[in-house]
């Protein structure tokens, strides 16, 4: 089952919620699903917004207008100078749909523990002809050390190397618990096209264990506190 299901989707409702949030007639609903998507895919793929390094985009519709959150690690590359930049992808994204649409920006604090961000960067190294296994040790070590992830696996499949034949590689620390709902698990997944052939790039980030409010924490650091907060019995 951990192997073959999006770790997010499996999630919503437990400790995730939905990255579109609206509610709509059923009539209505593949033509506003689709409007969603083709709001994401034009956000993604201006100019402008090209080496921001967007985390994930958020949808949020209002009866009078369209919120979309975009979180980034690169803030000033979607504002731009004065923010020109955003007032063009606002404007880009007005042609499309009925309802006035707002822009919200999000920071990303941590992007060595973001799963698209790591994804996105490791592609962004295949594409300049980087060593694939350099890239995924790098990036797993940056996850743990810097991301204070409790563990990452990072699998690539494709044309590794120019090979003639393609294959899959994984490169793995610390745990990944795929099956614990409650694991805060961040899922990444971005492709880089090159000369031959595509290379798929998957990440997963093990954050600790999440329950209701924000708390992240592993089971063995929970079971520790607790022994130290008990009384010594005499």
């Amino acid at each position: 089952m951990g192997q073959k299901v999006n770790p997010i989707g499996l999630r919503v409702g437990i400790n995730r919620t939905w990255s579109s949030r609206w509610y709509v007639d059923p009539k209505e609903y593949a033509d506003t699903l689709h409007e969603d998507l083709k709001l994401r895919k034009i956000v993604t793929n201006l100019p402008e917004t090209k080496g921001a390094d967007i985390a994930e985009l958020e949808i949020i519709r209002h009866p009078q207008r369209i919120t979309i959150v975009i979180h980034t690690a690169r803030p000033g590359v979607i504002i731009g100078v004065k923010g020109a930049n955003i007032e063009k992808i606002g404007s880009e994204l007005q042609k499309i749909v009925n309802k006035k649409v707002q822009i919200k920006i999000k920071e990303v604090r941590n992007p060595d523990n973001n799963a698209q961000l790591i994804a996105q960067n490791i592609a962004r190294q295949l594409l300049a002809r980087g060593s694939f296994r350099k890239a995924m040790k790098q990036a797993v070590t940056n996850g743990i050390k810097k991301g204070n992830a409790q563990g990452v696996k990072v699998r690539l499949s494709g044309r590794l190397g120019g090979a003639e034949m393609s294959r899959t590689e994984e490169y793995k620390e610390g745990r990944v618990p795929l099956h614990t709902l409650r694991a805060d698990i961040d899922y990444g997944f971005a492709e880089a096209h090159t000369t031959f052939g595509a290379i798929g790039v998957k990440v997963w980030v093990y954050n600790g264990v999440k329950f209701g409010k924000e708390q992240k924490e592993d089971a063995g650091v929970l079971v520790r506190k607790r022994r130290e907060r008990a009384p010594a019995r005499s």
